[in-house]
């Protein structure tokens, strides 16, 4: 598009960003959405709790149902079962004592390795936060989990997360971490949530650790590849979308290759609670390497636009996020979504202060770098790919990102990328088929013409995005993620969302000869 036109919409944009209600590239600045909240618990049994992982028989890989396992059947330490409130199940409920370190711990035991979802339902009559840790066989996999106050002993509510059980004897402990002690505890519910994925077809499975090689991403044969994929949206919004049941489908409806996992750093997402954003991007990894997939951990950095603002922040999250998955062959790191409002230089020097952080503790990872005005090569600042080709990151296994818009960002970003795919490695992390904002009318001629390219040149890509956003962009019609679904099949989609998901199930061509 006309020069003018693009420094002008990039104005709006900025502006957009310091609003409550308006929205940047599908980057939605907004109230948040209901979120996962924690656990809760108290008392003194003993009880082995088995969770059924595998299938019936003749279900051929059909999952157990959900099973509940209560409060009062668990080992109970300082801390009591009682039935004085009303709303529980089972017989009562555990009553923690008001001291540090009290705790209920379940023995689930699961019949195969699965990736289980753990919902707790809990009371706090107080208005006092009563947090807790929750470690699955010793291993912190939510550190000081937020149990605010539900109004009342006698109301309920239910907060989840998920963790990976071995095959065998699983302990799930919820231990207070102040001296007011927990919540009450009424039940844990583990739900194995997927059927492991067959042998040796997963994306990972077939291609290995991934690696740069030239200008390509190439698997372990050495052969360059394709992934193909989608963004989440904000997970401080939309965690809600990420289920088991709607990965099961990105995973093995779509045939998917590649997950995006979009922490935002502000915009009420890590900045406000470290650790409870860290464990959640900890658990959607986690979810997606059992389905067999990539994962792209994006550090979702927008406003303020200079990454440099966020370098003791993103040192923090990166080492914690290296120091848990290194062992695994799945996983890109996205040091920065999209710079914006500084050079070339700002972003290059970043990157050179990052990378080594991560290098550290996991060396073989891709690294994904952002490049300035919003991960354009430079275009919408009305510059071009040639400032990274001429002075690129000093760093090795790393490629560049590269975002888009197609009813906005018309042929001159169309010819950056093809001419930027041919001079560095590039991977586009984001993508719409709408305006800039991830809004508007869909324009899948444009769309088409980029996915034309990036097939014929190997360019990776992941869609904006897997929610249920009212706004185009998003996949799911709206009220799909509150209602659980379906997920799988087009009814809940929008045009948009059956659009990219055909795209995304045509067949690989992932060479291993």
């Amino acid at each position: 598009m006309p020069r003018g036109r693009t420094l002008l919409f990039h104005s709006i944009r900025k502006v957009s960003l310091r609003s409550s209600d308006r929205q940047r590239d599908g980057d939605t600045v907004r109230p948040p959405r209901v979120r996962l909240r924690s656990l809760a618990g108290a008392g003194t049994l003993i009880s082995a709790l088995l969770i059924g992982l595998t299938a019936a028989p003749g279900a051929s890989g059909a999952a157990a149902a959900p099973a509940t396992h209560e409060a009062e059947g668990a080992v109970i330490s300082r801390g009591a079962a009682e039935s004085n409130h009303t709303g529980f199940t089972g017989s009562g409920f555990v009553n923690y004592d008001n001291v540090s370190g009290s705790y209920i711990e379940w023995t689930v035991n699961a019949a195969q390795s699965a990736t289980a979802t753990l919902n707790l339902r809990y009371a706090n009559g107080t208005t006092a936060n009563r947090p807790m840790t929750i470690t699955v066989n010793g291993t912190a996999v939510a550190s000081n989990k937020a149990f605010n106050g539900t109004g009342a002993w006698t109301s309920w509510s239910t907060t989840g997360l998920t963790a990976a059980l071995k095959a065998g004897a699983n302990t799930i402990r919820a231990t207070a971490t102040t001296a007011n002690g927990g919540p009450n505890v009424d039940h844990l519910t583990v739900d194995a949530g997927t059927t492991p994925p067959v042998p040796g077809t997963t994306p990972v499975a077939v291609n290995g650790r991934l690696a740069v090689c030239g200008t390509k991403l190439c698997n372990q044969y050495g052969k360059p590849v394709q992934l193909r994929g989608m963004s989440t949206h904000g997970t401080q919004w939309y965690a809600q979308c990420l289920t088991s049941g709607s990965l099961d489908a990105l995973a093995k409806d779509w045939n998917a290759d590649v997950l995006r996992v979009s922490t935002y750093v502000q915009e009420e997402g890590y900045e406000t609670d470290p650790q409870k954003f860290t464990d959640l991007a900890h658990s959607l990894i986690e979810q997606a390497t059992a389905r067999g997939l990539y994962v792209i951990v994006d550090w979702h950095m927008l406003d303020p636009g200079d990454p440099n603002y966020n370098l003791a922040r993103a040192k923090t999250f990166f080492t914690a996020i290296a120091n848990r998955h290194k062992g695994k062959n799945n996983i890109f790191y996205e040091i920065a979504n999209e710079p914006n409002g500084v050079g070339w230089a700002s972003v290059k020097s970043y990157a050179e202060q990052i990378i080594p952080v991560i290098r550290t503790i996991d060396s073989d990872a891709p690294v994904l770098v952002g490049t300035r005005a919003w991960s354009s090569l430079g275009v919408s600042d009305g510059a071009d790919e040639t400032e990274v080709v001429d002075n690129p990151v000093n760093a090795s296994n790393i490629m560049y990102t590269f975002h888009f818009y197609a009813y906005s960002h018309r042929e001159e970003y169309l010819d950056t990328l093809s001419r930027a795919a041919d001079r560095i490695p590039v991977f586009v992390t984001e993508f719409g088929t709408q305006n800039y904002a991830g809004e508007g009318s869909d324009d899948f001629t444009m769309s088409q013409k980029y996915l034309d390219l990036m097939a014929a040149k190997k360019i990776s890509w992941t869609n904006w995005n897997f929610s249920d956003d009212n706004r185009t962009g998003a996949v799911f019609k709206t009220g799909t993620c509150g209602s659980n679904g379906p997920w799988a099949g087009t009814g809940s989609l929008k045009p948009a969302g059956v659009w990219i998901r055909d795209r995304i199930r045509t067949a690989d061509t992932f060479p291993t000869g």
